[in-house]
């Protein structure tokens, strides 16, 4: 038997199991098995079925049946065109967020610093754009700063980018002219409703502070005045709903020009604010 029909039984075991673009998936769970790219498996998908890699592959299937994240799984995620380690360590990077991406490269900066790095993505996308800029990953995670470093370093960017174990701006030294931030935004009372690969596999401290899902802003909107240069700039990720309650919270710190902007498929993603 060749991969063609074992991959279309993979794909409707996944689908029985609710898993979203099920065949998609099998197939990047084929490649990862098979070692190859997945840009590759056409090229394979003939080829006889192989007993130590089939059970490499039914193994790969049945931890995303049970809705493991694919990225845990292949241990890899792409982010603004570029392949990033993921562990359970640290947030899966998401497509809207290169929407934040994408404003912070739209004005020019020569420091940045990214509060609550995790797997470094949005550090590391941006300093990767802008090739004379240096910048700070701090994250309250030891584990999380491993895999950050990790990623620096595959990217080679490891001499640009600095990481510090930080509750926020606590422990963060120096001043920057651009401040991102992709924080715990969601509600204590909004988990049970997230998706399984999420709720139960990605870690809680990077998705909620366990309240309102407001208290990341706030500690952020008290810290970061210090650590701005006269009018630098601050982008923080918002989630639905919460545009209003982050520019209030920014406002009353003292910041200017206080913005909310959608994302690609119209909903308000960020908040943008400079310091006075």
């Amino acid at each position: 038997m060749s991969w063609q029909p074992a991959l279309r039984v993979v794909a409707a075991r996944l689908v029985d199991a609710g898993v979203p673009d099920a065949m998609r998936d099998a197939r990047l769970l084929l490649a990862h098995a098979l070692g190859i790219g997945a840009d590759r498996l056409t090229l394979h998908i003939g080829d006889a079925v192989v007993p130590e890699v089939a059970a490499r592959f039914q193994a790969l299937v049945a931890a995303r049946a049970a809705r493991a994240p694919l990225s845990h799984l292949t241990g890899q995620r792409l982010f603004w065109g570029r392949s990033f380690r993921v562990t359970p360590d640290v947030l899966d990077p998401r497509p809207e967020t290169e929407t934040l991406v994408a404003l912070a490269l739209a004005d020019p900066f020569a420091r940045v610093l990214d509060l609550g790095t995790g797997t470094g993505a949005i550090l590391l996308s941006l300093l990767a754009d802008r090739p004379g800029a240096t910048g700070v990953g701090a994250d309250v995670s030891a584990a999380a700063l491993a895999v950050a470093q990790g990623n620096a370093q595959a990217l080679g960017l490891a001499g640009r980018a600095q990481f510090v174990q930080s509750d926020w701006c606590a422990d963060v030294q120096g001043r920057f002219d651009l401040i991102v931030s992709n924080p715990p935004y969601i509600a204590l009372a909004e988990m049970a409703g997230l998706s399984p690969e999420v709720r139960d596999h990605e870690p809680h401290l990077a998705l909620t502070d366990g309240g309102d899902g407001l208290a990341a802003y706030r500690a952020i909107a008290a810290q970061a005045p210090a650590h701005l240069a006269p009018g630098g700039r601050l982008i923080v990720e918002i989630g639905a709903g919460q545009g209003p309650d982050v520019a209030a919270i920014l406002t009353q710190a003292g910041f200017g020009a206080v913005a909310i902007h959608p994302d690609l498929d119209g909903r308000d993603r960020l908040v943008a604010a400079r310091a006075r």
